[in-house]
């Protein structure tokens, strides 16, 4: 039990059915594994309607955010992740395709993965390349966080103010920067 816990925002999202039913009770039963497995869960966001991206790409996503801690660093939360999404029959065969469940590590405090210089790298890769490309290593926080509604205004429910390590922008900041369009798009369902 001496195990440190370090303390993670996520993003929960998915556009098909699992096993355990439709995107909101998959995403339900997503949390509860992760409490099964060690997680403190200690804020969820309400569930959002949000628009597929990028368009026309399936059918739209219900997307939530949560706060969470967890034993060890970055690497094993991530591979906690991806355990969990395989178990409810996540396939990671093409990219920013349907799913059950999508779990994103979004950040751990100011931590910044690998390097300050990588992490904006991928934070300024031109979208044609960003669907194509995938880092080989863990980019912490997420490199698509100050762009993308459907994880900001949900993350804004749980850690509005945690602040960009390199933007220096809070979560209520980079939701505010985004299109109002893109913004009203996330509806929330309870």
């Amino acid at each position: 039990m001496g195990q440190d816990y370090q303390s993670f925002l996520i993003a929960l999202g998915g556009n098909q059915q699992s096993d355990s039913g439709p995107p909101a009770r998959t995403l339900r039963a997503a949390i509860a594994r992760l409490q099964q497995q060690g997680a403190v869960v200690a804020a969820v966001s309400p569930f959002y309607a949000t628009p597929c991206f990028p368009a026309g790409a399936g059918p739209d996503y219900v997307n939530a955010a949560a706060r969470i801690s967890l034993p060890g660093g970055a690497a094993a939360a991530l591979a906690l992740l991806h355990r969990i999404e395989a178990d409810f029959g996540r396939a990671r065969d093409r990219r920013w395709g349907q799913r059950t469940l999508d779990l994103d590590l979004l950040a751990m405090g100011d931590t910044v993965l690998p390097d300050a210089k990588v992490q904006a790298q991928w934070r300024a890769l031109p979208l044609e390349d960003q669907m194509r490309a995938a880092p080989d290593d863990l980019i912490l926080p997420h490199p698509r966080i100050q762009d993308r509604a459907f994880v900001l205004v949900p993350l804004a429910d749980v850690a509005p103010d945690w602040v960009h390590p390199l933007l220096q922008l809070s979560v209520r900041d980079m939701r505010d920067a985004l299109d109002p369009a893109d913004v009203a798009a996330v509806l929330r369902l309870e």
